[in-house]
């Protein structure tokens, strides 16, 4: 019998918690613009909308400025979609840079951007309808809660608190942390109190679910993909067809987890 709520709640923050598109195009344009110096600072119109269409093809923040030299070039957003696996390694190479380097750019300019102007900063993100009270709630329960995320721990602790959310420190693993989400997780599952714990994981993209799938030890963890997130409808049916994974939306989330 699966148990009807989890004694251990991990949450991916990116599409999950926090809708943050506008934020990522703003910081990925100017991370590529500091590498590539184009003649024009300001990006053409037609930009960010492609940009939103591709964000689930973006695992970590450094492929957001290489997303938009993949579409300044030219690259179909089909072709996107379907090679972006093999498009980042290339781009990379011919222009002999490093993902760590790139990455490094943008923490930087979204660190000075936080420092000097941060009211504009937080303005930039949305939080998903009734995620926010349904922490609230998750939080004074009896419930574990845990955010685990490639963002940078400091920005997710700043947007929480925004929103009146106190969450340790100790329970947000971010990009800092350097590892699979699944190893994540099965030390969330490794410490805790008691083992008959119920841990639920809730993630936006597919093929992070699909590692934790590959894990013999976390077979008892319970995987949801919100549907509200950054996944491709062909993702979302992949799901529905995954006995493992339940496909979840932002109104069954906002409910008890009976309803989940």
């Amino acid at each position: 019998m699966t148990a009807s709520s989890p004694t251990i709640l991990a949450l991916d923050f990116d599409g999950v918690i926090c809708d943050g598109l506008i934020e990522y195009f703003e910081v990925a344009w100017r991370t590529y613009c500091q590498i590539w110096s184009p003649a024009n600072n300001t990006p053409p119109n037609d930009l960010a909308p492609k940009f939103y269409r591709l964000r689930p093809v973006i695992e970590t923040g450094w492929e957001m400025p290489v997303l938009i030299k993949a579409l300044v070039e030219g690259i179909s957003e089909a072709k996107i979609l379907q090679e972006w696996v093999t498009i980042t390694p290339q781009i990379l190479l011919d222009h002999k840079l490093q993902a760590r380097e790139i990455g490094a750019k943008l923490d930087n300019l979204r660190d000075e951007w936080i420092a000097t102007n941060l009211d504009n900063w937080l303005s930039l993100h949305r939080f998903y309808p009734g995620v926010v009270e349904k922490i609230k709630a998750t939080v004074a329960s009896t419930i574990k809660l845990y955010i685990v995320t490639t963002k940078e721990g400091r920005f997710v602790q700043q947007l929480l608190q925004q929103e009146g959310v106190e969450i340790p420190p100790k329970s947000i693993f971010g990009k800092e942390e350097k590892r699979p989400k699944y190893e994540i997780l099965r030390e969330l599952k490794q410490t805790a109190d008691v083992k008959s714990a119920s841990l639920w994981f809730v993630e936006d993209r597919l093929k992070t679910l699909q590692l934790v799938e590959q894990q013999k030890d976390l077979d008892d963890v319970k995987l949801f993909l919100g549907d509200w997130g950054y996944n491709t409808q062909p993702e979302r049916e992949a799901a529905q067809n995954d006995p493992r994974i339940q496909l979840l939306t932002l109104s069954q989330f906002a409910q008890d987890f009976s309803a989940w």
